[in-house]
């Protein structure tokens, strides 16, 4: 399994096949990467600090609505690509206030439907992007 993953990644860095994979909606020109990117079976997914259908905010509205915003683009960007959250097999979650852990749980659960939970780690973030209180990232295994 660990060569597996170090193959994916090695995969991933390879002109050939790192090409941008379907997104909903493009990224501004300024922003050097691509929304997610297929490699070795795997959906690489750059992280998301919940942004919003007009485009980057600075989280006005709250953690909590950073929260979905951020799980509702991971969303988009999966189904873009034939999966949904069943599909996710690690999340990297950073935090710039680790005191929001328990909140952050309570609705990042959800997304998952009491099935299968992914693979994830938390941890403390100092000076996200846009200044975000959260970023997500994840990995999905591709049909």
């Amino acid at each position: 399994m660990k060569f597996a993953l170090i193959a994916s990644l090695m995969l991933a860095a390879a002109p050939a096949m790192a090409q941008p994979a379907a997104t909903p909606r493009p990224l501004p020109a300024q922003l050097p990467f691509s929304p997610a990117v297929p490699a070795g079976g795997l959906l690489f997914l750059s992280g998301q600090i919940g942004q919003v259908p007009e485009g980057m905010d600075r989280h006005t509205d709250g953690f909590d609505a950073a929260v979905k915003g951020a799980m509702d683009a991971v969303g988009t960007i999966l189904k873009s690509n034939g999966l949904d959250y069943d599909d996710i097999v690690k999340c990297t979650v950073m935090l710039a206030d680790m005191t929001d852990w328990p909140r952050f749980n309570a609705a990042y659960l959800p997304y998952f439907k009491g099935k299968r939970l992914p693979a994830r780690s938390a941890f403390g973030a100092n000076g996200l992007a846009l200044g975000a209180p959260l970023e997500v990232e994840c990995i999905a295994a591709q049909r």
